[in-house]
């Protein structure tokens, strides 16, 4: 710990972000240091942590210092961390949070996450050693701590309070446990990568198999899983986890949203795409988040939320004038009907069944009877005769 240095946090000309990661907790050797988990940041030059709550308290260790790296696996209530080895402190070091150490390394313990995207741009870092190629000019080298009275709202460190403030609102910890198991899933991804195989073999031998029986096997496949699912081990927890989670989504659901007609509710969307993760379950909220995200991307498809709050993930190409066109000439044809009879007709949820038929209604296409044998819609002949 004593090859650290106080430093503002903000980045010197020449120096790039890399990469960023919160709720990172430093160990001195195998000695927790006195400071709360903060955030840790990685520039082509240093690495720095700051406090997540006192922004004022950062520090830094140029790269240049590093001797090499390696991972530590996380445990039952262990998380994973990087230990990172270092030369001995230099004699002219600028002040720092420990004047002396014991310890050759410390520790880099990541309770939130996100380990392994940090230590594969660390590892990239080093091998690349871009803080000799763009070395720092000789007059911002020295580490300048905290000024009293300066007000420190532009730069990297403006830009992270506004990036936290954003992440408060849409983040919450979600505890995991049972990370010793992923070893268990790996004959699993190779059991899914055989099932692809299958599947390409069933789509060049269609005619010879009868849709009862590709029906039954794509179910086989469904519950095999994704080979490799989003996790918060990989991206961490914050933005760049919900717009690959997004992706991934986008992937998995095209074919069953197609099937569908082009609509699922979010609550059948949770429990298939649930059902294809095996042990790599996603909490309600993450799913949320990571749909918000879709037309962001511009991805194929979009969550939609109706007046009645119930919320939908459904096909870019899913236009709404045809679904009402549609609801419009069942509800003609058979003269009146209720949202479980729509619901059997079309073959969809009674949930959704009822969505189409109220927005046929907001539309002015149908009209309804609330009476104590329940709700039915008729065609509105005011709109279909003068």
């Amino acid at each position: 710990m004593d090859r650290f240095v106080w430093t503002s946090g903000l980045l010197e000309i020449n120096e790039t972000l890399v990469i960023q990661q919160r709720g990172v907790r430093i160990y001195d050797g195998e000695e927790k240091i006195k400071f709360d988990p903060g955030t840790l940041l990685l520039s082509t030059h240093r690495l720095i942590w700051r406090d997540q709550k006192n922004h004022e308290c950062c520090m830094a260790i140029p790269l240049s210092q590093i001797v090499f790296i390696e991972e530590q696996a996380a445990g039952i209530g262990k998380s994973a961390k990087i230990v990172v080895h270092l030369h001995p402190a230099a004699s002219n070091k600028e002040p720092g949070p420990f004047q002396s150490s014991k310890n050759s390394y410390i520790k880099l313990s990541f309770k939130e996450h996100g380990q392994i995207e940090f230590y594969r741009r660390l590892s990239e870092e080093m091998t690349q050693r871009r803080w000799e190629n763009m070395p720092v000019p000789q007059s911002l080298q020295t580490n300048r701590g905290p000024q009293p009275g300066r007000i420190r709202a532009v730069g990297i460190v403006g830009i992270e309070r506004k990036l936290e403030e954003k992440r408060k609102e849409t983040d919450k910890n979600i505890s995991e446990a049972f990370e010793d198991l992923s070893k268990l899933m790996v004959k699993a991804k190779e059991m899914v990568e055989l099932s692809k195989s299958i599947a390409n073999k069933i789509k060049d031998k269609q005619g010879d198999i009868t849709e009862d029986e590709t029906i039954r096997f794509k179910s086989y496949l469904l519950s095999m899983g994704i080979a490799n699912p989003v996790t918060r081990e990989t991206y961490g927890s914050g933005t760049q986890y919900h717009m690959q989670l997004a992706k991934q989504l986008a992937g998995i659901l095209q074919a069953p949203l197609e099937e569908r007609g082009g609509i699922m509710s979010l609550t059948e969307v949770y429990c298939l795409v649930n059902r294809a993760r095996g042990m790599e379950l996603l909490s309600p909220e993450d799913l949320v988040n990571a749909c918000k995200m879709l037309e962001a991307l511009k991805l194929p498809l979009r969550l939609r939320e109706f007046d009645s709050g119930v919320m939908v993930i459904e096909l870019q190409s899913h236009k709404e004038e045809e679904m009402v066109a549609s609801a419009l000439e069942t509800v003609s044809e058979k003269g009146s009907l209720t949202s479980e009879e729509f619901a059997k007709l079309v073959g969809m949820s009674v949930l959704l069944a009822k969505e189409r038929l109220l927005l046929a209604e907001k539309m002015g296409h149908l009209c309804r009877d609330d009476s104590v044998e329940g709700l039915r819609f008729y065609p509105n002949l005011f709109m279909t005769q003068s």
